[in-house]
């Protein structure tokens, strides 16, 4: 249900009446809580706040907040525990476990299917088709899902462990659960009536048979139209697999901005090139295209990541192959009838689409003058322009006429061709880099139609803010309401309302406690002028 990004229609802080109503509808759904225990899953103090959202595919739910974490979501009036809830509480639910390479069929949107069941020396619990279930990895009792029985144990076992056994609501790691802290899977130990084999499991996992088998696990899930999908499991041959770019999905940083496309792209590139550079030799080649894929492509993968060819603008190996073809980095040939195969590179090639500062283009154009010996002889303030430098620079109409530039000309016509990109560092983080012009946190003040104040601020996720922590934080420190909505004429942004004139609270907030440079902020001077003392 949160395998793609949900939309949030508001986010308000709980009445007390529908504080207390929450806890009794908890008690009821979930009777093995004690009084105690639902008092502190649902406090009678701390914050707490309501969220009203969209799922990807137009499900309303409602998801309780605690302590910046969602701790449960309501779907038709059903209760759910979230992941974070259930971290705390891991017997809450009957629980049944798989295998840790299933997990990220679960978290990219498949239902669990019984072929990946272990089947504990106990057996499985005894649940009756529509209850509610927790998933757990092998060796780790901390639920990593939340899903519906899809039949009863006793059907599970007559069908011999065969068909769809759960329909999965939530993950660990889907969007949900990005929308906390991102707590990581923390480790709890399985009871010790219950021991793992951990020497099975060690032998199992060593297995790569045993791996591409699980991997090969029949599941469902969507596809990127929402449609359901079956991946039946079965072997592949390697020029399948080159044009499938592999099952595996994608495993985005969720610090980066960009969208899975962008951060796709550049992982293609980033592996195409490595690969290039650190593994494939002269004597290797003629390549083929799926070698080259299999072979040396995927291990340039960085740990964490996984690379997808589907999930990038190319969709298919062989048309970004072409692309890079075009830039004359590779030369790609049709050997034998329907395989391709690379036949060239070139080992030289610049590399293009690096990040460049400012400086670094000034040099850079500079000493390509200095090089091919442009600069004017008779006036060192003057370029003669080559080919290279007409193609680049100059309009059609300037190409017979323009014969020299001057050099301040001449690196602003360069820096006006560059494409625009900017960086945003946090502490600890790798600095995130994305294309075109960063938009300033933007600050206004609207007229509602009861003729009351609200302060609005957008463009919050570019400086890696997110809107709902933002407006919680706002909430408390301004005793007002705020909502949470999506920013008109912005895609996949949001906007955050909070009643009368905050902009003195929202200045403090991102100035001094964020520690935003001014300039990256418009809107500041909105904020209340202090009342002359008379």
């Amino acid at each position: 249900m949160f395998a793609k990004a949900f939309r949030v229609k508001s986010n308000t802080a709980i009445k007390g009446s529908d504080r207390r109503r929450l806890r009794a509808d908890v008690a009821a759904a979930f009777p093995g809580l004690g009084t105690d225990q639902v008092s502190v899953l649902v406090p009678g103090k701390e914050e707490l706040n309501t969220v009203k959202l969209y799922a990807h595919r137009g499900d309303a739910v409602t998801v309780y907040v605690s302590g910046g974490n969602p701790i449960l979501f309501e779907l038709e009036k059903n209760l759910y525990p979230t992941v974070y809830t259930l971290w705390s509480y891991p017997d809450l639910l009957p629980t049944f476990t798989t295998w840790p390479l299933v997990l990220e069929k679960l978290v990219g949107g498949a239902d669990l299917m019984l072929p990946g069941l272990v089947v504990p020396p106990a057996g499985l619990p005894q649940v009756q088709k529509g209850d509610l279930c927790a998933i757990t990895l092998v060796g780790n009792r901390a639920p990593v899902a939340v899903g519906i029985a899809a039949m009863s144990t006793a059907e599970m076992l007559t069908s011999g462990l065969k068909g769809r056994g759960f329909s999965m609501l939530h993950t660990y790691q889907d969007h949900l659960w990005r929308s906390g802290d991102k707590s990581s899977l923390p480790s709890i130990a399985p009871l010790a009536l219950d021991p793992p084999d951990l020497e099975k499991e060690e032998s199992i996992m060593a297995d790569p048979a045993m791996q591409e088998d699980l991997r090969c696990l029949t599941l469902e899930g969507e596809d990127e139209n929402g449609e359901a999908q079956q991946q039946m499991c079965g072997r592949k041959s390697l020029s399948e697999a080159s044009e499938d770019s592999n099952s595996r999905g994608l495993n985005p940083d969720p610090t980066d901005s960009r969208t899975l496309q962008e951060q796709m792209d550049e992982l293609l590139q980033r592996c195409f090139l490595h690969a290039l550079k650190c593994q494939v030799k002269k004597a290797d080649l003629p390549l083929l295209t799926s070698t080259f894929l299999g072979n040396h492509m995927f291990s340039c993968c960085p740990k964490g990541r996984q690379l997808d060819i589907k999930k990038s603008s190319y969709r298919k190996l062989s048309k970004f192959l072409q692309q890079m073809q075009q830039e004359q980095i590779v030369q790609v040939e049709e050997l034998s009838k329907g395989v391709e195969s690379i036949v060239a590179v070139d080992w030289k090639h610049p590399r293009k689409g690096s990040i460049l500062e400012g400086g670094e283009v000034r040099t850079i154009i500079i000493n390509y003058a200095k090089k091919n010996d442009l600069v004017d002889a008779n006036n060192k303030n003057l370029v003669k322009l080559d080919p290279i430098l007409c193609d680049c620079i100059l309009e059609k109409n300037e190409q017979h006429t323009v014969m020299k530039l001057p050099w301040d000309s001449l690196l602003t016509r360069c820096f006006e061709k560059l494409q625009p990109a900017y960086q945003v560092s946090f502490p600890g983080q790798e600095p995130i880099v994305k294309k075109g012009k960063i938009c300033p946190i933007d600050i206004s003040l609207a007229q509602r139609a009861s003729n009351k104040k609200v302060t609005v601020v957008r463009n919050l996720e570019p400086y890696g803010l997110d809107p709902c922590s933002v407006a919680s934080i706002l909430q408390q420190r301004c005793q007002a309401s705020t909502t949470v909505t999506p920013a008109p004429g912005a895609k996949d942004s949001l906007q955050v309302q909070i009643q009368g004139n905050q902009v003195h609270h929202l200045s403090r907030l991102l100035l001094e406690e964020y520690r935003l440079p001014r300039k990256y902020i418009q809107g500041l001077e909105k904020a209340p002028k202090p009342a002359k003392k008379k």
